[in-house]
């Protein structure tokens, strides 16, 4: 997984090598490394506790950088609190297969990426009226955008067990930290919890 410094380090390998395309990369490193640094402690912390130092720190950038980059707290939380991209990776498959998709790019996204892409709306009650903000974002991007893809006679709650199926693993995996799934290959736990997540897909 790449952590800030390495990214750094990569990308003053690269401005040594191409200088006019290093600072653009250097740049997008610095926000990835942000925002990941911003939904980590979001899924930890209550809102008000988090300050711009602590999501600095963990970023391995300063204050002043988070500020030239989004705003304000408010503008960087804004970007956390938001799904849409998120789910356009995690539905990003043709339905037959999406429910495996759904599962390996939840675990994947543990793994090898640090950031789960929905895992965060479990924390919303810690974050009292931005935790309204993240639930209500949560419920038109991921759960009604999934029941407009599938379709069909009960989508609305297909869509919502076939979501509660995945946080279910997503909280196993990621927080209970389960340690016979951990140990086990990702294709194997794809293989077998998959299809239940795209029994709750089908009409």
């Amino acid at each position: 997984m790449t952590t800030p410094s390495t990214a750094r380090a990569e990308d003053r390998t690269a401005e040594a090598a191409t200088p006019g395309a290093a600072p653009r990369r250097d740049a997008e490193a610095s926000r990835a490394a942000i925002l990941r640094a911003a939904r980590h402690l979001l899924a930890r912390h209550a809102h008000a506790d988090i300050t711009l130092k602590a999501v600095a720190d963990r970023a391995g950038v300063s204050a002043p950088l988070i500020l030239k980059y989004f705003g304000n707290k408010d503008a960087l939380f804004a970007r956390v609190m938001s799904f849409e991209s998120d789910a356009d990776a995690l539905l990003d498959a043709p339905l037959e297969d999406l429910g495996r998709h759904m599962v390996r790019h939840l675990l994947e996204g543990q793994t090898q990426r640090g950031a789960d892409p929905v895992l965060r709306i479990v924390f919303a009650p810690l974050h009292g009226e931005q935790g309204d903000i993240l639930r209500a974002n949560f419920r038109t991007q991921v759960s009604e955008r999934l029941a407009e893809r599938i379709g069909g006679p009960g989508a609305g709650l297909r869509a919502e067990l076939a979501v509660s199926t995945l946080l279910g693993l997503g909280v196993m995996y990621g927080i209970a930290r389960g340690t016979q799934l951990r140990a086990t290959p990702i294709d194997d736990i794809v293989d077998r919890y998959a299809p239940a997540v795209q029994a709750q897909l089908a009409p």
